[in-house]
């Protein structure tokens, strides 16, 4: 996936990208970090579809896709996972994974028996209302109805948001495990640290610009982002 001098935002008169150039290959993880109101979450949100691009261009394979609905997009093979209104609460965990799998839905019965293979915590819920699960237990299945197309690139906007310590870190192992699969994954994440220590490449925006770009465990250690977003 490449993203092309885009220039994006919320209005007619708002840009909150600003002509960001972004590369991912196949199979890679990028954590995208950096300040409060950098483009960060923007820049998966025009991915996915849900924002027009005002100039600029965003390819899949090559091939153009700004102009697609997010529905073909996930045909494509794009799934998003927002930060917030991620999973339906009064349904129960299997109909969430059905709604996950509307575009597939020859395929769905045996996607879900996968996914609950692979997920045990969701498949011992299965017949829960997902109001009823913990956060970092809506989160897997936020991720999981994300999965149930198959996608070849998963945005993930802020996974660990709101989670204990100990919850993240077990989300942070999901997400890993997805990685390990083949999937290639943009990652917002507010635990920059965190999100540098599993990613294969990291990089930074400030004010709708990719002003760094690198190895993720090499910005770990760097002192000028270890001091800016890093906490020292």
């Amino acid at each position: 996936m490449r993203v092309e001098t885009v220039v994006c935002g919320y209005g007619a008169a708002d840009e909150i990208l600003k002509g960001l150039e972004l590369t991912v290959a196949q199979g890679e993880m990028v954590a995208i970090i950096g300040p409060n109101g950098a483009g960060k979450s923007t820049l998966l949100k025009a991915v996915a579809g849900l924002l027009p691009l005002k100039s600029g261009a965003i390819l899949l394979d090559g091939a153009t896709i700004q102009d697609l609905s997010p529905g073909d997009r996930a045909r494509r093979g794009i799934a998003f996972v927002p930060q917030e209104a991620n999973v339906f609460p009064s349904m129960t965990v299997r109909e969430n994974l059905e709604m996950g799998g509307l575009l597939e839905r020859a395929s769905t019965r045996a996607r879900i028996d996968e996914l609950f293979e692979r997920f045990p915590v969701l498949a011992a819920k299965r017949r829960s209302a997902a109001r009823t699960l913990s956060g970092g237990q809506r989160q897997v299945l936020a991720m999981a109805m994300a999965l149930m197309v198959a996608p070849r690139l998963l945005l993930l906007d802020e996974p660990s948001a709101g989670l204990s310590p100990v919850a993240a870190e077990t989300l942070f192992d999901t997400i890993v495990d997805i990685h390990r699969g083949g999937t290639s994954i943009v990652m917002v994440e507010q635990n920059a640290r965190e999100a540098l220590m599993i990613a294969d490449r990291g990089v930074v925006l400030v004010d709708g610009r990719a002003v760094h770009n690198g190895p993720a465990a090499a910005m770990a250690e760097d002192p000028q982002v270890r001091r800016l977003f890093l906490g020292g």
